[in-house]
């Protein structure tokens, strides 16, 4: 493939930044915006480089949570050498974060060819989005939103960490939506549902941009364009988290639901009138 342009890679990154956190799936908002730009969304290298550009919107969750993940990974530590830290919620909740990340590794490496490959198609990713949609929506009208952040548990955090293979298999769920509103149903708040997603996606974002980087820069990705994109993705999505989570502290996920549909629609009849191939 030609090298992506830094234009290209510094639009990338807004959608990214833009992207990742809200439930609305960065993934194919990304590979729409490829489309648009005609670059080929089932080549390695720019599946690769959008896996990277992720990394930049992770460094912007470790900034804004620095102080809560400092504290969780503290006690951790503390609670390797001494018993009765183990009882701390903050050590559970470390391990709880690990096993939870486990699931998407296994599927992710053993699913990889479809990833890359047929899955990747933008038909997927606009059903995925309506698709997507209405589970949201489901579950925002199921959940009673009466468990704060200190009531998740080890079952809480594996139902939700499992959830996130949806987006992984079908570009267009929203690995923020998915996990989200599978925390919605298990009668946690939008808050606490917000923030266990934010925390979710550290292990399983970081660890497939570093997996994939080596593919990026092998495959006809230069190194500018990586750290363009890269960069604006970080200052980009450290703006959308703050924004996030003062809008679901007094709104539902209605206007994500509708935003997505009006996407999907749309992508439909862009893919059905040949502006956009799959």
């Amino acid at each position: 493939m030609s090298a992506i342009s830094i234009t290209q890679a510094a639009v990338l990154g807004v959608v990214e930044g833009v992207t990742e956190f809200l439930p609305v799936s960065s993934t194919g908002h990304l590979k729409i915006t490829e489309g648009l730009m005609n670059i080929p969304v089932d080549d390695k290298a720019v599946v690769a480089f959008t896996a990277v550009i992720q990394v930049g919107a992770i460094a912007a969750v470790l900034l804004y949570f620095f102080k809560d993940i400092v504290r969780i990974v503290s006690a951790w530590v503390r609670g390797i050498t001494n018993r009765e830290e183990r009882y701390h919620h903050d050590y559970k909740f470390a391990w709880w974060v690990i096993y939870a990340t486990i699931p998407i590794v296994i599927v992710g490496l053993a699913a990889k060819p479809l990833i890359d490959g047929p899955l990747a198609s933008l038909w997927v990713v606009g059903a995925s989005l309506i698709v997507g949609s209405g589970f949201m929506w489901a579950a925002d009208q199921m959940g009673r939103h009466k468990r704060g952040e200190d009531d998740v548990t080890l079952k809480d955090a594996m139902i939700v960490g499992c959830s996130q293979i949806l987006a992984l298999l079908f570009p267009g769920f929203s690995r923020s939506g998915a996990t989200m509103s599978t925390a919605l149903i298990r009668d946690l708040d939008r808050l606490a549902a917000t923030r266990l997603s934010f925390f979710l996606g550290i292990p399983a974002l970081t660890g497939a941009g570093l997996y994939e980087l080596k593919d990026a820069v092998g495959a006809g990705v230069d190194t500018t364009p990586l750290i363009v994109g890269t960069a604006v993705s970080f200052v980009v999505a450290y703006a959308s988290i703050a924004w996030l989570l003062k809008f679901i502290a007094k709104h539902s996920f209605n206007a994500f639901v509708i935003y997505r549909i009006i996407i999907g629609l749309a992508l439909f009849g862009l893919l059905g009138t040949n502006v956009l191939t799959a």
